[in-house]
């Protein structure tokens, strides 16, 4: 069976098990956020989406 999440899914699951478990403040999760969305209208986003998506590729592969 193949199970097909999205990345930002998955990486909010992670957002709120490290709030509820770790005792991350809610106030840092939703700094790094923003971050993550200002970096995204920099020149560097090009560079980070490839890399994401080469490394989504690479998991994706290994389990085929």
């Amino acid at each position: 069976m193949t199970v097909s999440l999205p990345l930002v899914v998955v990486l909010g699951f992670f957002a709120w098990g490290a709030v509820k478990y770790l005792g991350v403040r809610t106030w840092i999760v939703v700094l790094i956020a923003l971050f993550g969305f200002w970096l995204s209208h920099t020149f560097m986003a090009p560079a980070i989406e490839s890399g994401t998506r080469s490394g989504v590729g690479i998991v994706n592969r290994s389990h085929d």
